[in-house]
């Protein structure tokens, strides 16, 4: 009887993805690994998961990308490399905005978070990997991972210009997002 309740469990709740290995072209080449966070923020590692595993993101540029800070990427609705880029950052999916899942793990190099609007309820699908340490993100940002591998390749990723970090001409793409066990 104990299995029975135990398989039963184990068909009742999926399993839950661990990372995303996402190729990335343009200035920077190559592959970087991330290990998703599902114990800190559940929903938004089950929104990102689900939107890689559709596609979603193959073909979404690093729209937002500041020297010493981060590079941003994952606007599925006007962030595709092959179409018109001027509205790219503004959007999101088609799926609904997530609440925030703050946690007090620190936005330190490496670490992925959800871009979100001045409401703290309105990530989506957009996220950025951290270039260096930024505290005064702590607890205003829901973090959904870290870099394992591919630091060298988020480095090199093509800079934006300004203080807004927009990257004009060809910006850098996301190619592939594959999710991982």
């Amino acid at each position: 009887m104990r299995s029975l309740v135990l398989a039963s469990c184990l068909l009742a709740s999926p399993a839950v993805a661990t990372g995303l290995e996402i190729d990335i072209t343009g200035e920077a080449n190559g592959t970087v690994v991330i290990d998703l966070l599902e114990d800190v923020a559940p929903k938004h590692v089950e929104q990102i998961t689900a939107l890689a595993a559709e596609g979603a993101y193959n073909g979404v540029v690093f729209h937002r990308v500041i020297e010493g800070f981060m590079a941003q990427t994952g606007d599925v609705q006007y962030g595709r490399a092959d179409g018109d880029l001027s509205g790219a950052g503004r959007g999101g999916s088609d799926r609904p905005d997530l609440p925030a899942e703050f946690s007090d793990l620190n936005y330190d190099r490496g670490v992925v978070g959800m871009a979100r609007s001045q409401n703290p309820n309105s990530a989506n699908s957009q996220f950025f990997i951290m270039f260096a340490e930024g505290a005064f993100l702590n607890g205003q940002y829901t973090v959904v991972g870290r870099v394992t591998e591919g630091m060298d390749v988020v480095d090199a990723i093509k800079r934006g210009q300004g203080q807004s970090g927009a990257v004009a001409g060809s910006p850098d793409v996301m190619t592939e997002v594959r999710v991982t066990d």
